[in-house]
């Protein structure tokens, strides 16, 4: 998942997303000494993560976080944010007086920079850091700068420098496409933020984007927020699963994979028990992005929020979305005649199929019927081994490297994160992965990719180095074993680090394009694919050994896992999210169907490019030359039209999305 996701001058906010600036001659206020281009402290990556002990950093003097020296301490935040408001009221002033030009955009994007290198950077550490005064700090350093974007993107004098440079037909001509399309998402910008209203108007659109961005901030809070009970209410023998607090229990999920019904049933109904306040959060966002996308001139907040996408309007989601909902319908209604049977067989006296039930229910007829036990997969899915398997896996398709290196003192926040630097076999050193995959206290549990620096070109010729937080949620090795992962966790692997190299390889001349700054239905794709990769037995078999006996995973229990995902997967296709719970509203709004449409991109690009050959190279090249490489700096349509040499309709989407849903039936009689 791309981590926080939010338009701004210039500037994709985006954490991952994440849900994610370069490497150069010296710190400056962007990221330092410890982001070097070259190193000699490599070492092989699967090592790194099933290592049984910590590593500790470098020798040498201190650093701050990402290298950044002003980030050894949460007071830095505040110096790393009045450099970057600094840089950009100079970067202001020489737009302004800018004659129309190729510089124009040069200097909107280095804006883009300066306060992206600080947002973004602080966009990760104010969820992620275990320490809370630099997770304040960083708060704090976001909401300041998302201030000062917003006043950007309605300041009249900035925009009619650009203005004037769109109206140039002579030297838009001569632009290359690449900076005519960044230029003309820059005035996008601008018109969004309702650059062409009176004062008065555009004081109160700057007012509507910082109330969204508090909103957000607050609704996204309450989404994680356990909710409490009198451990009295519940009956004493399913009070252990919750976690006791004085006289009261924490329910903190709805512990879907419970056998015990009451266990279910009242997890679901106290976790989701509905909150005013956070029904009043809702409702109060809803208005005001409603109130803002009618203020700009928009019919809806969704007409706004699709400009620029695959799907353009919200029409052609309706369109999608109900398309596939009525191919999905017989199938959905028989796994749901499934699941009451099973709950039937199961639990006679209450066989009535209740919404806690879905999950557990589909879970139980997978492992009935393929006899899918995480348990039996775990010891072949060691963490060292899956990252030995990424890397062989993009070694062949892309020529691309991971290598371990080691950090600096207070280069990270925790001492388990892992540092990679990813290295092209002829173009040397690309950039830089931090992994933050394991388990701590306070740390949020959802996978997610961050960009903390987007890449770009830099004025003396150099490329700013792209550098990426993967969080993940692994747990930590033992005494007598490394860290161990679920099918369902190593998938997750492959999908976060599918983002990552997007990141890595979509190296733009902008940093305002660059990497998975491009459309939310386009940036799902790459890191879908991966999934597919994971998912393979030819890749699988590479790399997933039992850690104690090196014996190979066999064939028929990989085909056996694939062939379960498809076990009532209509049904969890169309399971609708709980409201008050639902984080991605904030970073998907209007955009959730993203996952769908990317995973139908991604399954005609699978079929068609690699399942044939996954470690074809030439086919590696071609999807790094048509998909990967232009970040959001070409229309995402055009760049699945390269990689498909055909322009896919709605009726494809929903043809992809539905045929694999179909079972092979070649495994399913050989493991009957």
């Amino acid at each position: 998942m791309l981590a926080g996701y939010r338009r701004a001058f210039g500037l994709a906010l985006r954490g991952f997303a994440l849900r994610g600036r370069a490497v150069g001659p010296g710190p400056g206020p962007g990221l330092g000494p410890g982001l070097r281009a070259v190193s000699t402290s490599w070492s092989p990556v699967g090592a790194a993560f099933d290592a049984k002990q910590q590593r500790g950093s470098a020798p040498g003097r201190e650093t701050g976080l990402f290298g950044v020296p002003e980030l050894s301490c949460p007071e830095g935040f505040q110096e790393a944010q009045d450099k970057a408001l600094q840089e950009s009221e100079q970067l202001v002033q020489k737009a302004c007086s800018t004659p129309p030009g190729p510089e124009i955009v040069k200097i909107f994007d280095q804006l883009s920079d300066a306060l992206c290198r600080v947002a973004d950077l602080a966009d990760f550490v104010k969820i992620a850091h275990p320490d809370f005064a630099f997770r304040e700090a960083a708060e704090e350093a976001c909401r300041n700068i998302g201030t000062m974007v917003e006043k950007l993107n309605t300041d009249v004098e900035l925009c009619q420098s650009l203005r004037q440079l769109l109206a140039d037909e002579v030297v838009m001509n001569s632009l290359d496409p690449e900076t005519r399309r960044v230029a003309e998402l820059f005035m996008f910008d601008f018109e969004i933020s309702g650059i062409h209203l009176d004062e008065e108007k555009r004081k109160k659109a700057v007012n509507l984007n910082i109330r969204i961005l508090d909103l957000c901030n607050e609704f996204l809070t309450g989404t994680h927020l356990p909710n409490k009970i009198d451990k009295h209410i519940l009956p004493e023998h399913i009070r252990y699963n919750f976690t006791a607090e004085g006289s009261y229990l924490q329910v903190a999920g709805l512990h879907a994979d419970c056998p015990d019904d009451l266990v279910r049933e009242a997890a679901y109904k106290i976790f989701l028990y509905p909150n005013a306040e956070q029904l009043s959060r809702l409702e109060e966002l809803l208005a005001s992005r409603n109130s803002l996308a009618q203020l700009v001139g928009y019919d809806t907040f969704a007409h706004r929020a699709l400009q620029g996408t695959m799907a353009k309007n919200p029409e052609t989601v309706t369109q999608f979305l109900e398309k596939l909902s009525d191919q999905l319908s017989k199938r959905t209604q028989k796994d749901f005649e499934m699941m009451t049977k099973m709950k039937m067989k199961l639990n006679p006296q209450n066989s009535k199929l209740m919404p806690w039930d879905h999950p557990y229910y589909s879970g139980v007829l997978r492992a009935e019927r393929y006899n899918i036990d995480p348990g039996l997969y775990c010891p072949f899915f060691s963490l060292g081994a899956c990252m030995e398997g990424l890397n062989s896996l993009f070694s062949q398709l892309l020529g691309i490297s991971l290598y371990a290196e080691q950090t600096q003192r207070g280069e990270v926040w925790s001492e388990d994160v892992r540092k990679l630097a990813v290295v092209h076999e002829t173009e040397g050193l690309l950039g830089y992965i931090y992994c933050d995959f394991f388990q701590r206290p306070d740390k949020p549990h959802q996978d997610c990719h961050f960009t903390v620096r987007g890449g770009r070109l830099r004025e003396n010729g150099e490329y700013q180095l792209p550098v990426v937080v993967l969080m993940l949620s692994l747990p930590p090795s033992t005494r007598n074993a490394p860290t161990l992962l679920s099918p369902g966790m190593m998938e997750n692997l492959f999908h976060e680090m599918g983002h990552a190299m997007h990141s890595m390889l979509g190296r733009t001349r902008y940093q305002h394009v660059t990497g998975t700054r491009c459309s939310t239905d386009f940036a799902e794709v790459p890191s879908i694919l991966m999934e597919y990769f994971a998912n393979d037995y030819r890749v699988v078999n590479q790399f997933a050994r039992h850690f104690k006996t090196g014996q190979p995973l066999p064939k028929n229990m990989v085909s056996r896992l694939c062939e379960s995902k498809k076990v009532c997967a209509a049904a969890d296709m169309q399971l609708q999210a709980w409201h008050l719970r639902f984080s991605h509203l904030v970073g998907y709004g209007a955009k959730y169907y993203s996952y769908l449409m990317s995973r139908a991109v991604a399954s005609m690009v699978w079929k068609q490019c690699f399942a044939q050959d996954p470690f074809d190279r030439a086919m590696g090249e071609r999807y790094r030359r048509e998909m990967l490489a232009h970040g959001g700096g070409k229309e995402p349509i055009l760049m699945v039209q390269g990689m498909l040499q055909k322009s896919p309709s709605v009726e494809d989407f929903v043809d992809a999305l539905v045929s694999d849903l179909d079972q092979d039936f070649e495994t399913f009689i050989t493991d009957s």
